[in-house]
């Protein structure tokens, strides 16, 4: 598996094209989410044009950005339908250039639909719905950021087709790690029938707590078999990280001067510096 796991080359020119990174795992209760958010806010707050998708369907990442569900039009449901053109559903927050795609309660149902169009189609690919629709914004963003709900279905295939790169989010205890093959096998089987670009970014930790050796295990057990494809960046467990969405804040507005912003911060300039920026 590990040849898979090759660095991603952005190829930049003269036009603006967006980096389309999912971040992914099958198990919730990991920090996907919560990354998700404070990663393309501090994306943001550092200066690049930024696009969260919420993928998820309880739409958590929306909430948290103090996006009111009930008053939404379109969101990425209806997107990914083909009910709407992206740019109707893309919502400007009001932090530095951070944009969203919010998501409702519909994409609940979103996986059924996709398989029941592509069992009445077999030459429709459904897993490349969200790529067709961002081929419209990519010129407009720097980052996108896909935040995936925990599962490895239809819409999750929809993100890693349509992204340059997957960054898999471990927490720092011994049950998440067994599913990593699970996460892997299946951005195997998307880069290799429907994106050959795709590559694994890294493997980020998360909920590292200091005080536990289990923390430090698991921390060595991901670099010793991913190397360097671990992120340098080790995001804490914070209490301030959990309260920030009751607030519709990203941490850096929350607690400035916390250990979480600044891993947030650096976990940001990684991902800019692994692009050779």
């Amino acid at each position: 598996m590990l040849k898979y796991l090759r660095t991603y080359k952005c190829k930049r020119c003269d036009v603006l094209m967006a980096k389309i990174i999912s971040l992914v795992n099958q198990k919730g209760g990991v920090g996907k989410t919560t990354t998700s958010i404070n990663l393309a806010a501090s994306l943001g707050k550092i200066g690049k044009k930024t696009l969260l998708i919420d993928l998820d369907p309880q739409g958590n990442a929306s909430t948290s950005l103090g996006i009111n569900k009930g008053s939404l039009k379109y969101c990425t449901y209806d997107v990914i339908m083909g009910k709407c053109d992206i740019k109707d559903a893309i919502i400007k927050t009001r932090f530095d250039k951070l944009y969203i795609l919010p998501a409702t309660i519909a994409l609940s149902k979103i996986d059924k639909e996709l398989s029941r169009i592509e069992e009445a189609n077999s030459d429709f690919n459904v897993n490349e719905k969200l790529k067709l629709a961002l081929n419209g914004i990519k010129d407009t963003f720097e980052y996108v950021i896909i935040d995936c709900p925990p599962s490895l279905g239809a819409s999750v295939k929809n993100a890693l087709s349509a992204s340059n790169a997957a960054i898999i989010v471990v927490q720092c205890e011994y049950l998440p790690l067994e599913g990593l093959s699970q996460v892997l096998n299946t951005i195997i089987t998307v880069k290799n029938e429907n994106n050959q670009d795709l590559a694994v970014e890294g493997v980020l930790l998360t909920l590292f707590d200091p005080r536990t050796n289990m923390s430090f295990e698991v921390a060595e057990e991901v670099r010793k078999y991913f190397g360097n494809k671990t992120f340098n960046t080790i995001i804490p467990r914070s209490i301030r990280v959990a309260e920030a969405p009751s607030h519709g804040l990203p941490i850096y507005e929350y607690d400035p001067l916390g250990r979480a912003t600044e891993a947030y911060f650096n976990l940001a300039k990684e991902v800019i510096e692994r692009d050779g920026n």
